[in-house]
């Protein structure tokens, strides 16, 4: 037998709650099987009310958009640009939320007959938030009004400049408020202090979906005429990593639906070109298909090419787009692929840099990967991580989370030796003079020293812990109530006990297939990226696993796969393994 293997994550074991009573009848009125009711109860599923908003029709889970802060003033502004036709700057931010965001605006002002153009900023010359070029841009153009999207909270120079020009300007955002107060005729952001609106985790695309529902509601009397935007709104979410739970998971429920029932013409093209159907497409295919090629063209270069693939209405054009999108995605690869190479060899030549509470580099990488190293980089060493980008005297960095430090929060902190800084909790990013980088570094490591955990892994939490004989088809059919799952509602881990490891073998791409006997079967399973598991583990091992749980079809035949996240010995992740693994209550 092997030595002992050890987890990479620390597990959190779940905390099984006391199911409600009317909560449990109305599941099993459903056919839910008990645990997945469990995990519902778990996920803030309190009662049979509760289940019925869960699953019940999507656009019932709808917020008010009248409550937006500053609603009002949103829908007068534009009533009077209608009335006089007056023209509009959209400006979104160059990421696939703000793309998509800045393209549900569009199209909603357009069905109002308003004269709505998007303007993408580069995001080398203007970098975020609202840029000066865009308000010269209105200005030439003699548009009288800018809408931001997915940006601008953190724009008050702007907006004043843009003011002063004779240009108003509506803000659309949910990042982070400052302090400093913002001269626009209206500010639409669900996390001001003064906001009554019901669900402040919308993402920028979300923000501007509701405003959109607002307008066509109040200027064209069909606020469900938005609801055929929910698709772009629910790829700029899943983009954001927004939680897939309440409004979010209703904007997702439908545009998931209209994703597969007939996709409009640019994302048709995106879904072709990675090779997925639409009916097949789930959370999962945004995260990693489509919202990468959006991303793409933004972080190689300028991201024009998705903006256009989002307004095509033209099967052709949208086709054009998506190759030059393909393109550019390709390109990004490979950048990733060595810049990633080359962080991790500063690192490994470095090993105080290494070792320190948070991990800072810079160097001369382009400013459209450094937030992809970043989050390589946060998830392979557990620590929050900051990548930055040289650039003629400035650094540009792009910070992500590890779930231990609130990013936006602790950027305030450092607020008075940076250029401009931005961001939420999870995920950041801003400017800083070179020659203040160092004196950064060392403010912003003390701060994740004290914030950070004692054990420096990141936390795996599981949704349930069984034995091995206790996975059966009737759950893992069950677990399909939970969708569409993402983020704040993952796809749930599920600890798989006891299992004695009967076959282990290196597979291509640099992972490892695994035959797990659990009392009288054996189930396969399949870990991603731990090429090093195919030597570690050996047969008669006994071992726990951390894992998702797939159904595989095939041939006419049906058989379960554990996708493993971790594994370890039998008992060493988990303290206590009899108080873990209980009946449904």
């Amino acid at each position: 037998m092997a030595g002992m293997i050890q987890s990479r994550y620390r597990w959190r074991l779940p905390i099984l709650p006391d199911v409600d009573p009317g909560l449990r009848a109305a599941a099993d009125d459903r056919g839910i099987h008990p645990r997945v009711t469990q995990i519902l109860a778990a996920r803030g599923v309190a009662d049979a009310a509760g289940l019925a908003d869960f699953l019940g029709p999507p656009a019932a889970g709808l917020g008010d958009p009248r409550l937006l802060p500053d609603a009002e003033r949103v829908v007068d502004r534009i009533r009077r640009a209608r009335a006089v036709g007056e023209g509009v700057l959209v400006f979104g931010d160059f990421d696939a939320d703000g793309l998509t965001g800045q393209a549900v605006m569009v199209r909603a002002l357009r069905i109002l007959g308003i004269d709505a153009v998007p303007h993408v900023p580069s995001r080398l010359v203007e970098g975020h938030g609202l840029s000066v070029r865009a308000v010269e841009r209105a200005k030439a153009e003699g548009r009288g009004l800018i809408i931001t999207v997915d940006c601008g909270s953190s724009s008050p120079d702007e907006v004043d400049l843009a003011r002063a020009a004779g240009v108003d300007v509506i803000v659309t955002d949910h990042h982070h408020v400052p302090a400093r107060p913002l001269a626009a005729v209206a500010f639409v952001n669900p996390h001001r202090h003064d906001s009554v609106y019901p669900d402040a985790r919308l993402a920028g695309s979300g923000v501007a979906f509701t405003v959109a529902r607002l307008l066509l509601g109040e200027l064209a009397g069909d606020a469900d005429a938005a609801l055929g935007l929910a698709d772009l709104a629910t790829i700029g979410t899943v983009a954001d990593l927004a939680p897939v739970v309440g409004e979010n998971r209703s904007i997702a429920r439908i545009g998931l639906a209209a994703m597969r029932e007939a996709p409009r013409p640019g994302i048709a093209a995106l879904l072709e070109r990675a090779g997925v159907r639409p009916k097949a497409v789930d959370l999962e295919t945004v995260a990693f298909q489509i919202a990468p090629r959006l991303n793409a063209a933004g972080r190689v270069g300028e991201a024009d090419d998705a903006a256009r693939l989002l307004l095509a209405d033209d099967v052709a054009a949208a086709a054009g787009a998506a190759d030059l999108l393909e393109a550019a995605n390709r390109l990004r690869r490979e950048m990733l692929r060595d810049a990633t190479a080359e962080a991790q060899a500063a690192l490994e030549a470095d090993p105080a840099r290494a070792a320190a509470a948070a991990i800072l580099l810079d160097g001369p990488w382009s400013p459209g990967i450094v937030g992809l190293i970043a989050a390589r980089l946060a998830e392979e060493r557990g620590r929050p991580a900051i990548v930055a980008a040289r650039l003629d005297g400035v650094l540009r960095a792009s910070c992500r989370s590890s779930g231990t430090l609130d990013l936006a929060a602790t950027l305030g902190a450092c607020s008075d030796l940076l250029i401009r800084h931005g961001g939420h909790a999870g995920a950041a990013g801003f400017e800083i003079d070179a020659e203040r980088w160092e004196a950064f570094r060392e403010r912003f490591i003390g701060l994740a020293e004290a914030a950070g955990p004692a054990d420096p892994r990141r936390e795996l939490a599981l949704d349930l812990t069984l034995r091995g004989p206790e996975l059966d088809f009737p759950l893992i059919t069950g677990l399909a109530a939970l969708e569409p799952t993402g983020p704040g509602n993952p796809v749930p881990v599920i600890g798989v006990l006891g299992m004695t490891v009967t076959r282990a073998r290196a597979a291509s791409g640099g992972h490892t297939q695994l035959t797990l006997r659990r009392d009288h079967d054996v189930v396969d399973a399949i870990a991603f990226g731990r090429a090093d598991l195919a030597t570690a583990v050996r047969e008669g091992d006994r071992v726990d696993v951390a894992a998702r749980v797939r159904i595989r079809r095939f041939g006419g035949y049906e058989s379960m796969q554990l996708e493993i996240r971790d594994i370890a010995s039998a008992d060493a992740a988990t303290a206590d393994v009899g108080a873990m693994v209980e009946a449904p209550r």
